[in-house]
C-alpha cells in the first residue's frame, strides 16, 4: 500500500486567506517563478502601509506551506521574503504567482516510500586515505545515544547551486535535499554568504552545508534510536566538486575552498 503526506487542507486555507486579503482567487501558474525573473532588478513602485502588510501576510502563509512539505515554492518564496522590509508591486504580484501555483498545484504530496534505495549502479571513488590527514577519521558515535532497534534507514542526500541568482550582489543559491530510504524528510534553500565568480565555488559551498546537514541529521538520528545503514550517499551533479572530496590528492586552486573542504 503506497501512502501520502498531504496538507490538502492546509493549502485551501492558504488560498483562501489569499482570496480574503486579495478579494479574487490567485490565477493557476504552471510555476512559482517565470524563468530567468530577477526580482531584485525590479523598478516598480512601493507598495503602501496596507500592501506591506499583506505581502508580508501572503509570504508568511507560503513560508509555513513549505514547513508542511511543499518545497518546489521554496526557493521563489526565500527570493522574495529579502523584500519584506521595502516591496514592490512587481514582488506582491510574484507572490500572487506562487499562490497561483499552489492553487493549480494543490493536491502535490510526498509520497512515503519506505525501502532502501539501490545506488549499486552508483561509481563510487575508493581511494587510499592512509597517508592524508584524515587517516584514522571516523564518525562520531555519541555515547549517550539509545541502542537502536527496528529496521535501518539509508540517508541519502542531494545537493545543487545556480551561480549568481542574484544579480544585484553576485550571490549564489544552495539547495539541500534529504532523504530516509526513499523519502524526502528536510530540504533548504538559501542565498550563499559569499559571492562565487565560477560554478564550482558555489557548488563547493553547497557541499560544505549538505555535509553539515548530514552530520547534524545522523546525529538526529542515533539519538532517536534509529539504525542507519552505512554512509550517506551524496549526490551532486559537478564532477569537479565530487572528486575534489572525494580523491585525497587534488588540488586545490583557492585556500579558502581548501579550508572549505576540511
Amino acid at each position: 500500500m503506497t501512502s501520502f503526506a498531504t496538507k490538502k487542507e492546509c493549502i485551501e486555507k492558504i488560498l483562501d486567506n489569499n482570496r480574503r486579503i486579495c478579494g479574487t482567487w490567485p490565477k493557476p501558474a504552471t510555476s512559482p517563478l517565470v524563468t530567468g525573473d530577477h526580482p531584485e532588478l525590479d523598478a516598480s513602485e512601493l507598495l503602501n502601509e496596507d500592501d506591506q502588510k499583506a505581502h508580508q501576510s501572503l509570504i508568511g502563509a507560503l513560508q509555513w506551506a513549505i514547513q508542511i512539505g511543499r518545497f518546489d515554492i521554496q526557493t521563489a518564496v526565500m527570493t522574495l521574503s529579502r523584500f519584506r522590509a521595502m516591496p514592490r508591486q512587481g514582488h506582491l504580484d510574484r507572490v500572487k504567482r506562487i499562490h497561483g501555483h499552489l492553487s493549480k498545484m494543490r493536491h502535490a504530496a510526498i509520497k512515503i516510500r519506505t525501502d532502501a534505495p539501490d545506488c549499486s549502479n552508483v561509481p563510487v571513488k575508493l581511494c587510499d586515505w592512509e597517508h592524508s590527514c584524515y587517516a584514522d577519521a571516523k564518525e562520531e558515535i555519541p555515547l549517550d545515544a539509545p541502542a537502536p532497534k527496528g529496521k535501518p534507514v539509508t540517508v541519502t542526500s542531494f545537493f545543487d547551486a545556480n551561480l549568481c541568482h542574484d544579480l544585484v550582489s553576485g550571490k549564489s543559491v544552495a539547495g539541500v535535499l534529504h532523504q530516509l530510504n526513499k523519502t524526502p524528510i528536510d530540504w533548504c534553500s538559501k542565498l550563499q554568504s559569499t559571492v562565487e565568480t565560477a560554478t564550482f565555488g558555489s557548488e563547493h559551498v553547497t557541499t560544505r552545508t549538505c555535509t553539515e546537514q548530514v552530520i547534524a541529521l545522523r546525529l538526529t538520528l542515533r539519538h532517536l534510536g534509529a539504525p542507519i545503514n552505512g554512509p550517506t550517499m551524496v549526490l551532486g551533479d559537478n564532477e569537479l566538486v565530487i572528486n575534489s572530496a572525494a580523491i585525497p590528492h587534488s588540488k586545490m586552486q583557492k585556500r579558502w575552498v581548501a579550508l572549505s573542504c576540511h
